[in-house]
């Protein structure tokens, strides 16, 4: 009886498993799926009590953002009196979406990052999950309008260019980018790029930010035909024309196959375990 429920609960797991494996299949093809792909995430050292205040007002916030997501690709929220203390159980918060995300879109990251942000900082004062098409950021404290231009997150491609004309491309796209304000799309013969600001920026905050992200891009990435720079309140990205179109040279999709190759190796793993215990039940028998 034993060996029959541990049997059916090895079967369970490779159907989760499978299902994981589908899944993450499914996650490299198509915008809207794309959008859900993980960025980097943030979360305080700070943790705040199972049914506090603050707990109820997180969860009102998250409510909100879910709802007002379905209507607009951006909004701000704050609850409190704007003190650094938790006790106060004010929760100040923002989500965005990227420029190019239609509303149904931007509603179904947003929900996605609202599912997961409490899984990935489980009870924290403060955090943010930044997504590939979406953001969402909570604190105990007021942080909306003040600038932030710390480094979260960057990404170099593994391939290079020692083109001189590409150069010179990304360098008028770069230049070209940090004129931008809320989102910003450009493009240089085999160059492209874009850009974002965080909503509750002012104008010349955004261009500040970009400013230093561009120089990032530039410092961190160097050669690099594809890069990726996030920073607190603001974003740039630039990469050689067709490059997102060559599976390999894509740095996601060499992680989505690494991951898949895991995952199927953990089959044949379980497999294998499940023809042993067979062989064993029947010996016994």
């Amino acid at each position: 009886m034993l060996s029959s429920l541990h049997q059916h609960s090895t079967h369970k797991t490779i159907q989760a498993l499978i299902l994981c494996l589908y899944l993450l299949t499914l996650s490299n093809h198509g915008t809207p799926v794309q959008a859900n792909i993980f960025i980097y995430a943030g979360c305080s050292q700070e943790k705040y009590e199972p049914k506090s205040p603050f707990e109820a007002n997180l969860n009102s916030f998250l409510t909100s953002v879910v709802s007002s997501s379905s209507q607009a690709t951006y909004n701000s929220f704050a609850t409190g009196n704007g003190t650094s203390s938790p006790s106060d159980a004010g929760v100040y918060g923002l989500y965005q979406c990227r420029g190019d995300l239609n509303t149904m879109d931007c509603s179904r990251c947003i929900q996605s990052t609202v599912n997961q942000i409490g899984l990935v900082c489980p009870y924290s004062y403060g955090a943010s999950l930044q997504l590939d098409g979406c953001f969402l950021r909570y604190e105990h404290a007021d942080f909306l309008g003040k600038l932030d231009t710390g480094l979260r997150y960057k990404k170099c491609s593994k391939s290079e260019s020692k083109d001189v004309e590409f150069f010179r491309r990304r360098d008028d796209v770069l230049a070209d980018l940090q004129t931008g304000l809320a989102f910003k799309v450009s493009s240089s013969g085999m160059v492209e790029g874009y850009v974002q600001c965080l909503g509750d920026l002012s104008p010349s905050d955004c261009t500040s930010c970009l400013s230093d992200a561009v120089g990032k891009l530039k410092n961190l990435c160097g050669s690099a035909a594809a890069a990726d720079v996030f920073l607190g309140q603001c974003y740039a990205r630039y990469w050689a024309s067709g490059y997102y179109n060559s599976p390999s040279d894509s740095t996601n999709a060499d992680d989505v196959g690494k991951t898949v190759a895991i995952i199927v190796g953990i089959l044949a793993g379980l497999a294998i375990f499940i023809v042993l215990l067979s062989v064993c039940r029947k010996t016994m028998a």
